[in-house]
């Protein structure tokens, strides 16, 4: 039976919002929503929350989460995640052994359901991924950029002088950050979340909204009650 872990990584500081893992959303701090759908998930063995935050670590404690109290040279802003996966992977074996999945929801994208999840941890075993990340899929999304030696806009992804009807326009994948699965053989040789054969799960589009400023909390709690997430 392969050992499947969720680890949450949860830093205390944020400069966009202060205290931004456990501000109030629709009633809960924000950790707590991911933690429950971590919980609701058979397949998972044990959940761990990483942090620097004495109040993170006792809010996750209490919902029933193990703990792992991450280093303060590796919760800096300048901080990458994969150094927090790799301290928590570290502490999570040596206290339970081996580990044969890591899933990794982030805290910030609470617009997803037990089932993303739940279909994330499935298709990875069945496509025999080593790793995989949540995306949405986009088809007729046309991005620019200005050039800053003339600040002329040109189109990057294509050519706004051929556009193609949309029906003929190659279906892409947007990543968007609310979870990623992986081995850990994988990012330890990597030190990246990716690697090896990568796979991906798809999600509505609407669950790819993120809590990153003061702004978006509004707006995730509108779709977070509009679709009934927060029953």
């Amino acid at each position: 039976m392969l050992k499947v872990v969720a680890i949450i990584i949860a830093r205390g500081g944020s400069k966009g919002i202060p205290n931004k893992n456990i501000i109030d959303f629709c009633g809960k701090p924000l950790i707590v929503w991911t933690i429950e759908q971590l919980q609701r998930i058979k397949g998972i063995d044990s959940i761990w929350v990483s942090s620097d935050s004495k109040e993170i670590l006792d809010i996750s404690r209490q919902c029933g989460t193990k703990i792992i109290i991450r280093p303060d040279d590796i919760s800096k802003d300048t901080a990458t995640s994969e150094s927090g996966w790799l301290h928590a992977l570290d502490s999570v074996e040596d206290r339970i052994g081996k580990v044969d999945i890591v899933i990794a929801p982030q805290v910030t994208s609470p617009l997803r359901e037990t089932s993303d999840l739940e279909w994330g941890l499935r298709y990875f075993r069945e496509q025999k991924c080593d790793s995989m990340f949540s995306c949405c899929v986009i088809e007729d999304f046309f991005t620019w950029e200005r050039d800053p030696s003339n600040f002329k806009l040109r189109s990057v992804n294509y050519d706004f002088n051929s556009r193609q009807r949309r029906q003929k326009i190659t279906k892409r994948y947007l990543e968007n950050g609310s979870f990623y699965i992986f081995k850990p053989d994988i990012i330890r040789k990597y030190q990246n979340r990716f690697g090896g054969k990568i796979g991906l799960v798809e999600m509505e589009f609407w669950k790819m909204f993120q809590i990153d400023k003061l702004s978006d909390i509004k707006l995730a709690e509108v779709i977070m009650k509009g679709y009934g997430l927060d029953k």
